[in-house]
């Protein structure tokens, strides 16, 4: 029997997650007062236990529980403290048992800040609320077990001042009105990794777009032009060149939200991504963002890290995808931006391991343009027919699931292990073929 787990189940990421448990449901029941950054609600977690459980614990930063149930019971105890909320079971639960775990909170959420990682989760902006998560910023908004592989569905609500649009994980319904407050529902039917999970707040106006499923973009009344034609305008051809490359868009729904702040970075969610409104620009830096930020919809949400270390599993592909998409628009080859983009990496220290760079250079350049070029690397050596076939069979195998960097290189096949080994576990930089 456990007590819990306490010390995380990822290096990259310590002090979260616990691996004698999943959740396989996560409803979250949910309200915000913009004007005090007021967050209030219950999430009700459906789990699983991995092992015999006399204890769990859940990460939650910056909110506090007032109210914890275990199966409509009150637990022997729960202590929340630094970031993890420990439950003690008033009796020890079989492994393979299901538990519920309801807990309501409150409090002010503020991103969750890690030295090596910085700030990710919940936060204001002059007017409304990103959550952007990955990757460690999930407790900031819920309590979760906050592992990249333990992945779930989710039902999610917020109710918040009418003037106010939200956009979530999924397809918005019409949200219902209470005197001055509107209530959003979101319901996320494929697994989803909880750094995914997303909330955004604004006073937007919806785009509406074509595409294989709907598609929107959500943003300021006053974004707009030939500036947005040219970015963010282009999604559904984006998304009909993925289509063809990478399989069917794996999710009911695709919404691009823009802020009405700038934003130093974009952000993908599951089937969601987050931009500023310095991204709106017809120029080839911006707009390969919203292609990049699109293609993660197959490699990271649909198709999920296990361990952090993997993080060219989502990176590298997004990478490679932008190069794609420049093929696909008439720009430049992939070709010509792997050469380009070689020649800076071997300028530049040998000193990373694409297979586990560390915490401290998982979102380091070098990561996304070295795996990228492993992928074309690969699609040089065995040709396009056979590299697309092989990107389709792997979303196809592993959607909605959890995969690492050994799981990609058996798919590909033994007679391309020798580029593997190079690419992954080398810190030299190898040739182009």
């Amino acid at each position: 029997m456990t007590a819990g787990a306490s010390a995380g189940t990822d290096a990259y990421v310590p002090d979260h997650g616990d691996a004698s448990f999943s959740v396989t449901h996560y409803a979250l029941d949910l309200a915000y007062r913009p004007s005090g950054n007021g967050l209030s609600g219950t999430a009700m977690l459906t789990c699983r236990a991995e092992e015999e459980l006399g204890s769990l614990s859940l990460d939650l930063h910056h909110l506090t529980p007032s109210k914890v149930r275990v199966d409509g019971r009150a637990p022997a105890k729960f202590t929340a403290r630094r970031g993890r909320l420990r439950i003690t079971l008033a009796r020890p639960v079989a492994a393979g048992a299901e538990l519920t775990v309801f807990v309501k909170y409150a409090g002010n959420p503020r991103p969750v800040r890690k030295r090596h990682l910085g700030e990710a989760g919940w936060e204001e902006l002059t007017d409304g609320v990103i959550v952007a998560s990955q990757p460690h910023g999930a407790p900031s908004w819920f309590p979760c077990n906050d592992r990249p592989d333990d992945k779930a569905t989710y039902d999610v609500s917020l109710s918040v001042p009418a003037e106010y649009h939200v956009a979530g994980n999924g397809p918005a319904g019409r949200p219902s009105r209470s005197g001055a407050t509107r209530t959003w529902r979101f319901a996320m039917d494929e697994p989803m990794a909880t750094y995914l999970a997303t909330l955004q707040v604004g006073r937007y106006v919806v785009h509406e777009q074509d595409g294989p499923v709907p598609m929107s973009v959500v943003a300021p009344a006053d974004v707009g032009g030939p500036d947005f034609d040219a970015s963010f305008g282009r999604q559904p051809e984006m998304m009909a060149a993925y289509v063809e490359r990478f399989g069917a868009y794996p999710f009911s729904s695709y919404t691009s939200v823009i802020t009405d702040d700038d934003l130093e970075i974009p952000l993908e969610s599951q089937s969601l991504s987050t931009f500023g409104r310095n991204f709106v620009s017809a120029d080839w830096s911006r707009e390969r963002l919203v292609a990049h930020e699109m293609a993660h919809q197959w490699f990271g949400n649909a198709v999920t890290l296990r361990h952090w270390r993997d993080i060219w599993l989502h990176e590298g592909f997004a990478c490679y995808a932008e190069w794609l998409w420049s093929e696909a628009s008439g720009r430049g080859t992939a070709a010509s931006h792997a050469a380009e983009h070689h020649a800076r990496l071997a300028a530049q220290p040998q000193d990373l391991l694409l297979a586990d760079p560390g915490p401290d250079l998982m979102f380091d350049d070098r990561v996304y343009k070295r795996g990228a070029l492993l992928l074309h690397s690969l699609r040089t050596r065995v040709g396009d027919q056979r590299f697309f076939d092989l990107l389709r069979s792997w979303v196809a195998a592993h959607r909605g699931g959890s995969v690492t960097s050994d799981d990609f290189v058996a798919h590909c096949g033994g007679d391309v292990a020798d580029l593997f080994d190079a690419w992954l576990r080398q810190e030299a930089l190898p040739a182009l073929p």
